[in-house]
């Protein structure tokens, strides 16, 4: 019996064809597929502008760039997420300030964010942004952070990695804050391989992160791009090497096209673990608020380890023996190397995140498993579970 891996891309001959096209075109880099795709996501998510880019990680960066982060400044975010969350504001040298999960969404807790904001704000005006990530697409709670923000002149970059599609009071991820940012790397709810895309309402932030995300180049030389192509271009700021290519595109307007039904198979998914593991005293399943629309990028169960003989890294490889592919979202940033050096945390200056991060289990999801093997992944972990229970 073939072991079950922890992802698979669902990839059919319409993404296939897409690409073909685009190679048959001899149009390889950025070029109309993107301008199609930016156009297509745009209309999907109901938001104004839409600039592809390479990754999210460059995403994130323009934005961070576009709404004027500078050296010294300082933007919150949570230590329960990807590396990328943080490095980008590094790469500014900026400061990375961490709060705390909530310990049921895992998600920046918003009961603790206004203290931390009137805490640095007190100690100088470094204090730019926030950066809430929507953990395993299960949105934040953005009216609270929203209200934050604006009454601290603070602006919102929505790291939207996991979150496509996802509703939070009934709006759209990627309509609510200042900008959002959208991974399609390969395990992602979509993907184009590698790739991520930047969203706002904002022209004057569109227009910034446009010529940002290509060495710095005028918007007005961009029509090279376009069928009215030209040679002249100019060079306005130190700009990066972001651009999404056409193939990645092609894949991306082929992805984008079975969204829906992605997502709809996804809750199918995530109601069978549910549904299994509800009643199981050692595990606990993944939160899920009553005004949200989860997009189930990741089902990110915690262990109830007073129920069990075994740690979370035991538990893990006895999945693996019985073929069950896993992971572990996340290691939080502040138990890192260099954070720890950087900064000098201690694990226990985020308790929740790093109490947390000892009982969690990402379990397979996504839309090419078959009921069979969701069965087979639901068999193994009640196995599990039960065999070495207290």
């Amino acid at each position: 019996m073939n072991n079950i891996p922890f992802h698979k891309p669902y990839i059919t001959e319409d993404e296939i064809s897409e690409v073909v096209d685009s190679l048959s075109s001899g149009w390889l880099t950025t070029g109309l597929k993107c301008v199609e795709f930016e156009k297509a996501f745009s209309q999907y998510i109901g938001c104004k502008h839409a600039i592809a880019v390479n990754s999210c990680t460059a995403a994130l960066h323009i934005a961070l760039e576009a709404v004027g982060l500078r050296e010294g400044d300082e933007v919150i975010t949570t230590p329960m997420t990807f590396a990328a969350t943080a490095e980008v504001i590094r790469y500014f040298n900026a400061e990375p300030v961490f709060v705390d999960i909530e310990p049921d969404s895992m998600n920046i807790n918003v009961s603790i964010l206004e203290a931390k904001v009137k805490e640095h704000k007190s100690g100088g005006n470094r204090l730019k942004a926030i950066i809430p990530v929507h953990f395993a697409g299960h949105p934040c709670d953005m009216d609270s952070i929203s209200t934050i923000a604006q009454k601290n002149n603070l602006k919102v970059i929505e790291d939207a990695a996991h979150c496509l599609p996802a509703k939070y009071n009934n709006r759209q991820v990627g309509t609510i804050g200042d900008i959002t940012c959208f991974s399609f790397y390969a395990t992602k709810n979509i993907t184009t391989g590698e790739g991520g895309m930047a969203v706002t309402d904002n022209s004057e932030w569109a227009e910034r992160m446009r010529i940002m995300s290509l060495h710095g180049i005028s918007k007005d030389a961009w029509k090279r791009y376009s069928e009215e192509g030209h040679w002249y271009y100019e060079i306005i700021a130190p700009g990066y090497k972001y651009n999404m290519t056409d193939i990645a595109a092609a894949l991306g307007i082929a992805q984008l096209k079975k969204a829906d039904f992605f997502q709809k198979r996804r809750e199918e998914i995530a109601a069978q673990y549910n549904k299994a593991f509800k009643d199981l005293p050692q595990i606990i399943i993944p939160f899920e608020s009553n005004n949200i629309q989860h997009s189930w990028h990741l089902y990110v169960m915690r262990l109830n380890l007073e129920y069990l003989s075994i740690d979370r890294n035991q538990f893990i490889e006895e999945l693996r023996s019985r073929g069950v592919g896993t992971s572990v979202h996340f290691i939080p940033l502040h138990i890192h190397p260099y954070y720890r050096e950087t900064y000098g945390y201690k694990p226990e200056d985020f308790p929740v995140a790093y109490e947390t991060f000892k009982k969690i289990i990402t379990l397979p999801l996504y839309p090419k498993m078959t009921d069979g093997e969701v069965r087979r992944v639901i068999e193994a972990v009640s196995d599990v579970a039960t065999k070495f229970q207290k």
